[in-house]
């Protein structure tokens, strides 16, 4: 118990005697602006479980975030719906 006792007497002397350290902030590089939200809106939709899994997985391996995926994909489903235009577009 005295052991005990010594190592809080000790450290309230420390305290007395160490002068208190203001916190320090650190410094970090500013991050580039986030895009304009005017030209995004909100897209929701459920999906099973099974798929959004895949598409994680899918994201995870090709360095890919769901929101790039997601723009891929329907761009890509909707230009194959559309019919052939005579300059090729």
């Amino acid at each position: 118990m005295t052991n005990y006792q010594d190592k809080l007497g000790g450290l309230a002397n420390k305290l007395k005697t160490t002068p208190p350290q203001p916190p320090m902030q650190k410094v970090q590089p500013i991050k580039a602006p986030a895009p304009d939200r005017a030209t995004e809106v909100q897209f929701n939709n459920w999906i099973p479980k099974t798929l959004l899994k895949r598409l994680k997985t899918f994201c995870i391996e090709h360095e890919q975030s769901l929101k790039e995926l997601n723009i891929q994909a329907l761009e890509l489903y909707l230009k194959s719906k559309q019919p052939n235009t005579k300059n090729g577009e």
